[in-house]
C-alpha cells in the first residue's frame, strides 16, 4: 500500500516518525510531506532515512524522485509536486492534524503542501488530530471536525491523557502510531458487504446516580461494542455508536454519541433506531436505579441512607416491539455460568434475531478483557466462536449478521 503521510507543525510530530517506521516495517511504501512549521519539531532527515525517499516541505520545490515511490525507478520528468504524490497514493494520513490544519481543511484552504494534497486527494484521507484539550473542545474545532466528517474525511479522535503542556491532561492526545496504522490498514482492506446499511451499536455501561458523586453502575468497558462498530464500518456500513461511560477512542469512520444514564441511552437509541437497518445492543444497561437521587452529596455522618430502587425499562425489548420490516436486532447476554438457557429465553421473549452469549464467570473473558469467547444463538441454532480478541469476535458477529440478513431477504 502507498501511504502518503502529511506532517503539520505540532509537538506530536515526533510520533509521526514512529508511524512512518511502523508502516515501512509492515511492508508499506511511504512518502512524507511536511509543512514548514513542522520542520521546527522534526527534520526531513529522520523521515528520509526511515522511508528511503526524499521529503518535500513546499509545493514550490522539485521532487528528486520525480513523483516515484520507494522501490520504483524515478520518473522521467519533474511533476507538479502537490499532485504527483497524492494522485498515486492509496491513502493519505495527516498526523498530527493540528487545530489550525483542521480549520484550513474545513475552509478549503490550500496554502501549503499538506493542505493542497488534501484538496487534490481522490483516495481516503485520514486525519489524526492532536492539540490542547481546550482547543479540541472549542466550538470552532468541533464544527470543523463535523464539517470534515460530512465531506468524507476519516477522523481518528484524540485520546485522553497527558498533553504537551507541563502538568496538563485531557482529551487531545494523538492516537498512538500503532493504532493509527491499524486503522489505516483496516480502512484500506475493508470489504463492502454492508454498503448502504445503517448499523446502530450501543456499548459501555450506564451509571444511575445515587447523588451528585455516587452511582450504581457496572464494570462494562465497552470494548466489545466498540469492536463491533469498527468491524461494521470496515465492511462499508454507516455506523452510529452510542457509548455509555467509555473512554475508548472512537473507531475510524464511526459517528460517536456519548451518554451516561439508562434514560439517556434509551432516548439516543430510540432516535437513531428509526433509520437503522441493524441494531447491536452491546451496552450493559442497569436493571435498577434509585428512585430519588440527591442533587448534592449525601453526608455520611447522617448514617447509612436507605435507597429505594425502581426497575429500568427494557430498552431492547421496547425497540423490538416497534421494529420495522427488514430490521435486524442483536442482543447480548452476559450470564454467570455456562448454560445458554437464559440467553435463548431472551432471544424468544424479546423477539430478537440473535443473542450473543458469554460466560462472565470465566475471568479470562470477563469485563474489560481484551479477549472473548461467545456463543451466537439464533432461531436456527447455536454457533460458538472460539477464544479470540474482541476485534476477531466482532468480525464473527458481523458475519452472522450478514447471514441473518441474507436469510431474511
Amino acid at each position: 500500500m502507498r501511504i502518503l503521510l502529511g506532517v503539520p507543525g505540532g509537538i506530536a510530530a515526533y510520533k509521526a516518525v514512529e508511524l512512518a517506521r511502523l508502516a515501512v516495517k509492515a511492508g508499506h511504501s511511504v512518502r512524507v510531506i511536511q509543512t514548514p512549521a513542522s520542520l521546527r519539531f522534526v527534520g526531513r532527515a529522520s523521515f528520509a532515512a526511515i522511508t528511503g525517499a526524499p521529503v518535500l516541505a513546499s509545493e514550490f520545490e522539485d521532487d528528486p524522485a520525480n513523483g516515484s515511490w520507494p522501490g520504483e525507478a524515478p520518473g522521467a520528468h519533474t511533476p507538479i509536486s502537490h499532485l504527483a504524490l497524492i494522485e498515486r497514493a492509496d491513502i493519505y494520513v495527516v498526523a498530527p492534524a493540528t487545530a489550525n490544519t483542521l480549520a484550513r481543511l474545513a475552509a478549503g484552504s490550500a496554502d501549503d503542501l499538506v493542505s493542497t494534497s488534501a484538496l487534490a486527494a481522490t483516495c481516503p484521507v485520514v486525519l489524526a488530530p492532536a492539540m490542547n484539550g481546550l482547543m479540541w473542545s472549542n466550538s470552532a474545532t468541533v464544527e470543523n471536525v463535523l464539517t470534515l466528517k460530512s465531506r468524507g474525511f476519516h477522523v481518528l479522535e484524540p485520546e485522553e491523557g497527558q498533553l504537551a503542556s507541563h502538568g496538563e491532561a485531557g482529551k487531545g492526545r494523538l492516537v498512538e502510531p500503532d493504532a493509527i496504522l491499524h486503522s489505516v490498514e483496516m480502512l484500506s482492506a475493508q470489504s463492502r458487504e454492508l454498503d448502504g446499511v445503517e448499523v446502530l451499536v450501543t456499548a459501555g455501561g450506564t451509571r444511575e446516580p445515587i447523588d451528585g458523586v455516587r452511582f450504581i453502575g457496572n464494570r462494562s468497558s465497552g470494548r466489545m461494542g466498540f469492536a463491533v462498530a469498527e468491524a461494521a464500518a470496515q465492511r462499508g456500513a454507516s455506523v452510529t455508536l452510542i457509548a455509555a461511560n467509555s473512554g475508548l477512542p472512537c473507531p475510524l469512520g464511526v459517528e460517536l454519541v456519548e451518554v451516561g444514564t439508562a434514560a439517556e441511552l434509551s432516548a439516543a437509541t430510540e432516535t437513531a433506531f428509526e433509520t437503522a437497518d441493524v441494531l447491536v445492543m452491546a451496552a450493559a444497561v442497569a436493571d435498577f436505579r434509585p428512585v430519588m437521587p440527591v442533587g448534592g452529596k449525601i453526608d455520611k455522618s447522617a448514617g447509612v441512607p436507605l435507597l429505594t430502587l425502581e426497575p429500568v425499562d427494557d430498552i431492547l425489548k421496547g425497540l423490538a416491539s416497534k421494529r420495522a420490516s427488514g430490521q435486524t436486532l442483536i442482543g447480548f447476554a452476559a450470564e454467570h455460568g455456562p448454560s445458554t438457557e437464559r440467553a435463548r429465553g431472551k432471544l424468544e421473549s424479546k423477539n430478537l434475531d440473535m443473542v450473543v452469549y458469554n460466560d462472565i464467570s470465566d475471568e479470562a473473558i470477563g469485563f474489560d478483557s481484551p479477549v472473548n469467547q461467545v456463543t451466537l444463538i439464533t432461531p436456527q441454532g447455536e454457533t460458538q466462536l472460539p477464544l479470540a480478541s474482541k476485534r476477531v469476535i466482532a468480525d464473527g458477529i458481523i458475519d452472522a449478521v450478514l447471514a441473518l440478513r441474507s436469510l431474511g431477504s
